[in-house]
């Protein structure tokens, strides 16, 4: 039988069938023994093949043969950091929610993901919530942000989960495809998915005031089929998204007001960095790209943990 995986909660799958019919399945142990980096050999969104086991009366099945994946969004394992993460897989797009404050998303957070969405050519979406509770210099920052990143490609939306603002906007992107959700705990996500699907009924949890983050209401990643011909995977909150399975020159091609640029660069090889004309360097001096942007392409280069913490926006 084949299916696809709809829920995984570590050690076992909801897999459901084009019939409709859903099926707990656990996995193959060789599975793990094949080389696989990751800690979680399938993820939501994998097509797989399943037989039902004979041996037990709840018709649960055992996973023998996952397909090939069109994509996926990876990310270093929060345990263990030689290990990777698949959040999910065979994705149309992603939508990622971004906060000023009440938890802040920095830039750094935000360039990682799109670099790793980028790489896997899968389209993102930059959504900018609780635009509702924002003063007038808060909302200035989110015009300064979106601004920065339209210049480059991005489609930016501001909208706010709790009164509706945009979200009619947000359901017609999703028509029809399988869309992605994630960022920072506490920025909204289940309260969005429960705007825009009000029967999924998502859990949310408040602020913690202590560390200005939210907490987890999300233990894994889990597919939903929404009622107006479209399917949404949740994920648990993000604090940290480290880049993998990247060489350093092809960092810069994942940047694509960079790659845009590429050509210009005296060397072919150029990285950017002390290299004589470069074209991106010569940009970014004439305020042609930004310098947040730049900031974190350089920290991805030199392999530092995103500074979730410690960054603050760039308006030079």
């Amino acid at each position: 039988m084949t299916g696809r995986v709809y829920k995984s909660t570590g050690s076992w799958y909801t897999v459901k069938t084009e019939l409709g019919q859903t099926y707990e399945c656990r996995i193959k142990g060789k599975f793990r023994l094949k080389g696989i980096k990751s800690t979680n050999p399938i993820a939501v969104g994998d097509f797989v093949d399943f037989e039902l086991d004979t041996k037990s009366d709840n018709e649960t099945g055992v996973i023998n043969k996952i397909h090939d994946r069109d994509n996926y969004i990876v990310r270093k394992s929060v345990n263990l950091s030689k290990q990777t993460h698949i959040i999910a897989s065979n994705i149309d797009q992603v939508f990622l929610l971004v906060t000023i404050d009440n938890p802040p998303t920095f830039t750094s957070f935000i360039d990682r993901f799109l670099v790793t969405a980028e790489a896997y050519d899968i389209k993102a979406v930059l959504l900018f919530n609780k635009v509702d509770t924002y003063d007038q210099d808060t909302l200035n920052e989110v015009r300064y942000l979106a601004h920065v990143y339209r210049q480059i490609g991005y489609e930016c939306v501001g909208i706010s989960a709790k009164t509706g603002k945009n979200i009619d906007k947000v359901k017609s992107m999703m028509s029809g495809k399988v869309s992605m959700f994630t960022g920072h705990s506490g920025v909204g996500k289940s309260t969005l998915v429960n705007a825009i699907e009000p029967s999924l009924d998502l859990k949310t949890k408040e602020i913690s005031m202590q560390h200005m983050q939210g907490q987890h209401t999300t233990t894994f990643a889990e597919m939903f089929d929404l009622s107006f011909d479209a399917k949404i995977i949740d994920t648990p909150g993000i604090k940290g998204f480290g880049v993998v399975d990247m060489e350093r020159e092809e960092v810069g091609d994942y940047f694509p007001e960079f790659f845009a640029l590429k050509q210009d660069c005296k060397f072919n090889n150029c990285l950017h960095l002390e290299e004589p004309k470069c074209a991106v360097k010569n940009a970014l001096e004439n305020d042609e790209i930004a310098a947040s942007r730049y900031r974190s392409y350089v920290q991805i280069l030199e392999g530092e943990e995103e500074h979730y913490r410690t960054d603050n926006w760039d308006k030079e």
